[in-house]
C-alpha cells in the first residue's frame, strides 16, 4: 500500500493532542479528536459541532471522508450527520465533526474523545456527455427496492 503525505497543521485548542492514527495496521481511517476545552453533553435529538483541532491540506485528487465510529454508534446512538462529509483538497479551514445524538441518554464529550473516523481516498471528477437516450440494462429503470431483498 502505498502513502499519501498529508500536511496537518495542529491549531492551537488541538496542539498538545496526539495526531489522528490508524487504530490498527488494517484500519482505512484514522480517529479524529474532540479538540474541545470542557466537557459537551449532546442531549437525545441534539447535535453540534465538535473541532478537531486540525486543518490539513490534502493533495490535488484526494479528499477526506468524515464517517461515525461504529462503537459510538452502538453503544450510545451517537453517529455523524453528512456523513461522509466531505473535506474537497482546496480546504484550508478546521476539520470539523457534526456529532448527533440519536440515543436515549444524553451523551457526554470530552476533550481527546475518538469522536469520529477520517478516511482519506482518491477522486474522479466527470465530464458530462449529454444524450437523448441511455444504453439498456437488465434492471432498466427500476428505482428503489426493485432488485428485492431476498425475503419477497
Amino acid at each position: 500500500m502505498t502513502a499519501v503525505t498529508v500536511t496537518v497543521k495542529r491549531l492551537p485548542h488541538g496542539a498538545d493532542l496526539p495526531l489522528p492514527q490508524y487504530a490498527t495496521a488494517g484500519s482505512a481511517g484514522l480517529d479524529l479528536l474532540a479538540a474541545i476545552t470542557d466537557p459537551m453533553t449532546l442531549a437525545p435529538s441534539e447535535r453540534a459541532l465538535v473541532p478537531t483541532g486540525l486543518a490539513i491540506a490534502l493533495p490535488h485528487g484526494y479528499e477526506a471522508q468524515v464517517r461515525p465510529r461504529s462503537g459510538l454508534a452502538l453503544k450510545n446512538g451517537v453517529t455523524v450527520l453528512n456523513s461522509p462529509g466531505t473535506v474537497d483538497a482546496d480546504y484550508r479551514g478546521e476539520i470539523g465533526v457534526i456529532l448527533a445524538n440519536c440515543g436515549a441518554e444524553p451523551f457526554v464529550v470530552t476533550r481527546g474523545m475518538r469522536v469520529a473516523q477520517m478516511v482519506v481516498a482518491p477522486v474522479t471528477q466527470i465530464e458530462w456527455a449529454e444524450a437523448e437516450e441511455l444504453s439498456d440494462t437488465a434492471r432498466g429503470t427500476g428505482g428503489y427496492g426493485s432488485t428485492g431483498t431476498g425475503k419477497d
